[in-house]
């Protein structure tokens, strides 16, 4: 990953990268989804999931580090696990990315047309060429963007909810005045599996070992302090929207096919509408870092399948792959991102919670206990990981299969 001797890798711009993956759509998803469980029951969930994702992150970089260079998921889990397993956790990667690159090229492009005033496939191209760019070109430069875009995401999000920080009222906020449905705890199912796609990172593990130079530590740094951005940010903004309109007017934004779109424009009621414009502008930028760090994720794990090597023309082959299909998927089918999303949790809990618990365990089976980077835990840590994933596994079949309630408002 081109990388020239005046250009160090910062520890902040690893924690951007990470942020900025993390922080996308999801920020737009959660207070809905939560809106069952509500304000505390939903700060209980954010915390129990950044938790369990983080660790989960922290055992790939673990296994990692047994590995030469630019090793990622297809080399380590085939190692450890087996081709079977490498297989699986293959398919999920690839879905998840290339589902999640779709729909980042759909919304960002839907965006940038009517910023352009241009037809939606111009949007697409424009958003697409722009940000592939980047990632084309060199980490160096995801980093750096990613920098420059949650900058402007944490100005535009305390210039847009300033307002609705402070006009937050303690009985909407902890729903005292009662929204008619009295029970919480019976929506965790719907809320457990979104948040977990609210956390996701994990394509980018192996590539920031890699721009780290082997240096574990400095990766796990990052991580730990971009998922905490990430969790400040989502924190305050569950207390800016769930402060602001209350549980039981959640119904219309639950119905509606856009939940953004409905979300802005139910807070547009509440705080007006130059509120929108910059929660739109936040938006943007939300969508735009997660495309680079979502993407580079995408490219890094294809240059390590199909072993393109990090040469210009290597990275070249691995860019044509990672950005042709969803685009073309996207001025194809513009339409299929709601459904799409939906399947991205499931197909994530395999290789963000399930697969990486098991790594861990034969990672240390096979390597010992080693000098280098360990993960703190151990045993129990590996349990958690896993029982997480099944428990978020188990809430999306049981919420699909109609067993679970959903709130409706």
């Amino acid at each position: 990953t081109h990388i020239t001797m005046n250009q160090k890798p910062s520890v902040l711009g690893g924690a951007m990268i990470i942020a900025g993956t993390v922080i996308g759509a999801g920020m737009l998803a959660n207070p809905t989804a939560t809106a069952g469980i509500w304000f505390v029951g939903s700060l209980i969930v954010l915390l129990y999931t950044w938790f369990s994702m983080l660790s989960s992150g922290l055992m790939i970089l673990e296994a990692t580090t047994h590995y030469p260079p630019g090793a990622n998921f297809d080399t380590i889990v085939k190692d450890l696990l087996g081709r079977g397993w490498s297989i699986i956790t293959g398919l999920s990667v690839a879905f998840v990315l290339y589902l999640l690159t779709y729909a980042y090229i759909f919304t960002g492009g839907n965006l940038t047309a009517q910023a352009l005033q241009a037809p939606l496939w111009v949007g697409q191209i424009v958003f697409a060429l722009i940000f592939a760019g980047c990632v084309w070109w060199s980490t160096f430069w995801v980093d750096r963007g990613t920098t420059i875009l949650i900058g402007g995401m944490i100005m535009t999000f305390l210039w847009a909810n300033g307002g609705l920080l402070l006009s937050a009222q303690p009985a909407v906020l902890f729903d005292t005045a009662g929204s008619g449905n009295g029970s919480y705890w019976i929506y965790l199912g719907t809320a457990l599996p979104v948040c977990l796609a609210s956390f996701g990172f994990h394509g980018n593990v192996s590539g920031l070992f890699d721009y780290f130079r082997g240096d574990a530590k400095k990766v796990a740094r990052s991580l730990w302090l971009g998922t905490l951005v990430a969790l400040v940010i989502y924190a305050l903004w569950q207390f800016a929207v769930q402060g602001n309109l209350p549980r039981s007017q959640f119904g219309p934004v639950i119905a509606a096919q856009d939940n953004v779109a409905a979300l802005l424009a139910a807070l547009a009621q509440v705080a007006g509408s130059g509120l929108v414009r910059v929660l739109s502008l936040f938006s943007y930028m939300a969508i735009a870092s997660s495309f680079l760090g979502v993407t580079l994720g995408l490219l890094d794990y294809l240059t390590d399948l199909f072993g393109f090597g990090t040469s210009r023309a290597g990275r070249s082959k691995a860019a044509a792959l990672t950005f042709l299909p969803p685009l073309v998927a996207c001025l194809l089918f513009p339409t299929g991102f709601v459904l799409a999303i939906s399947y991205v949790g499931f197909a994530a809990t395999v290789w963000t919670a399930l697969v990486p618990a098991l790594l861990l365990y034969a990672c240390r089976k096979k390597f010992g206990e080693g000098k280098g980077y360990r993960v703190y835990g151990g045993k129990w840590l590996m349990v958690w990981v896993f029982f997480f994933g099944l428990a978020n596994v188990a809430a999306q079949i049981l919420s699909r299969a109609n067993i679970l309630p959903v709130f409706n408002g």
